[in-house]
């Protein structure tokens, strides 16, 4: 499907807040970040076009604020602290799975070295934190505002407990769709979730309704990372900025993979394990596990799970009792969720 229109509504604000947190930090350090972010090439040039991601996260704390009645105006600083965080885990997983690209263009790492990547990550989580101060000059009370820097906090750590369990997973066969749900509840759900709560949250004193919001986000973070799951595996070179089946070079512990490894028997689950257990998986043994894929159906699974929870996503929105106005675009982004091709 096509790129949502929601999606492009409040970058302007968003990507300008960012920037402004970011000015007045000229270290080379902080080129890094912003070649990271896509908007300068290797050597500081300001870039032309779109290069970075999608705003995802800071698209649904501002649309779940509108949602509510709330003001999107009041909301940025929230929205800024969940892209600036969600870059921070970027820059790091790249250094953890290795992976040579992104966006189309070569990673931090791979330009700079692990040890500066780390600290271009550190230094987006922590002005990620910083940007949530600037909700005290929206006139929120410091109770509120405290309460959100634990939420964010609260959240990081989920987003970490979650990448760690991606990375031990690589190494194991036993992992069961509760384990996994567990990891990708973590590492992709607990921040999507955080931007429907705070968004919900800066707009309004009803905690019923940001409950509902909360559930939202969290269903539509598994929507997002289940298909991401089909993505890494079957989606386009040209259209995802990686290579194609860098989850199965990766030993990743995907839907599709998992599913696999517990569906299987006889021949076919040795080649699996032999496969998943290769130190650097062949390009023979990636498309040996793409065969053994498609001959159980673990794309077509994995993607009848991601709609359950965008049904689910929808139906948590629908117990709000909003608008169907306001709730329309939030709907349209569960759908993209699990429909993109990128």
């Amino acid at each position: 499907m096509d790129t949502p229109r929601s999606l492009e509504m409040f970058q302007g604000s968003v990507q300008a807040e960012m920037r402004r947190l970011l000015a007045g930090h000229n270290l080379p350090l902080y080129d890094m970040i912003r070649y990271h972010m896509g908007w300068v090439d290797a050597a500081g040039q300001p870039t032309e076009g779109a290069v970075g991601g999608k705003g995802l996260r800071s698209t649904l704390c501002l649309l779940s604020t509108r949602a509510v009645g709330g003001d999107t105006e009041r909301a940025l600083p929230v929205a800024a602290s969940l892209d600036l965080v969600h870059n921070f885990s970027l820059i790091h997983d790249d250094i953890q799975d290795r992976s040579p690209e992104r966006h189309r263009r070569p990673t931090v790492w791979k330009l700079w070295g692990d040890a500066q990547a780390i600290n271009a990550g550190d230094s987006l989580f922590t002005l990620g934190r910083l940007a949530i101060y600037g909700l005290l000059q929206h006139d929120l009370s410091a109770e509120k505002v405290l309460k959100i820097e634990r939420t964010m906090d609260e959240t990081c750590l989920r987003l970490v407990e979650g990448q760690y369990l991606d990375l031990v997973y690589e190494s194991r066969l036993d992992i069961t769709e509760e384990d996994y749900q567990t990891m990708i509840g973590g590492k992709t759900a607990a921040l999507m979730e955080t931007s429907c709560y705070l968004g919900a949250f800066v707009g309004t004193e009803d905690p019923v309704i940001a409950q509902c919001f909360k559930d939202a986000g969290r269903h539509l973070g598994y929507a997002f990372q289940i298909r991401d799951d089909v993505l890494g595996i079957w989606g386009q070179a040209a259209e995802m900025g990686k290579p194609v089946a860098e989850d199965i070079y990766n030993r990743k512990k995907t839907l599709p993979a998992v599913y696999a490894l517990a569906h299987t028997e006889g021949r076919l689950r040795q080649e699996l394990h032999d496969t998943y257990l290769e130190e650097t998986v062949s390009d023979a043994g990636a498309q040996r596990a793409l065969e053994i894929f498609d001959v159980i159906g673990a794309r077509s699974y994995a993607q009848t799970v991601a709609e359950r929870h965008q049904q689910a996503a929808i139906e948590a929105l629908e117990r709000t009792g909003l608008p169907q106005g306001e709730l329309a675009p939030l709907k349209e982004l569960a759908r993209f969720a699990v429909e993109r091709e990128f």
